[in-house]
């Protein structure tokens, strides 16, 4: 009964490509942008070729060009709440400082001031020679 249950999840659950497909669409929803673009790099090359000329060797220099394109995929995530509120926060401390009004960071120094209460130190010291002293003099009242 107890292997039921882990046995139902697994055969329900989403496969990988299912989840990832899923994830895809919330992040599109939620305003993921992908943009392809594309370059073209023109890579230039000087080659020298032997040409016989009047039973002489030459060496003709031979500019070859090969074109390349690169394909770049730049995606661009929207802020999360955090993320916008942090740049808020700090766009709103660069206004101040911007309008001739300083701010600065308070800084924190921790100071521990131990108060050390002797009373009952001296009270536990005192109370058992009192409480002896009486004892003693009870007994020796009783043993007269």
């Amino acid at each position: 009964m107890r292997y039921i249950l882990p046995l139902l999840i697994l055969i329900v659950s989403c496969s990988a490509p299912k989840r990832a497909q899923w994830h895809y669409k919330r992040a599109l929803a939620n305003g993921l942008k992908v943009e392809q673009d594309s370059d073209t790099i023109r890579i230039t090359t000087i080659d020298s070729i032997p040409v016989i000329k009047n039973d002489t060797i030459v060496w003709e220099k031979v500019i070859t060009y090969k074109d390349t394109v690169v394909q770049f995929r730049t995606v661009t995530l929207p802020k999360t709440r955090w993320q916008t509120r942090v740049e808020m926060r700090e766009r709103i401390k660069i206004e101040k400082i911007k309008g001739d009004t300083i701010v600065q960071k308070a800084k924190a120094e921790q100071k521990v001031t131990y108060i050390t209460r002797w009373w009952p130190f001296w009270l536990g010291l005192a109370i058992p020679f009192v409480l002896r002293l009486a004892w003693s003099a009870i007994l020796s009242k009783l043993n007269k």
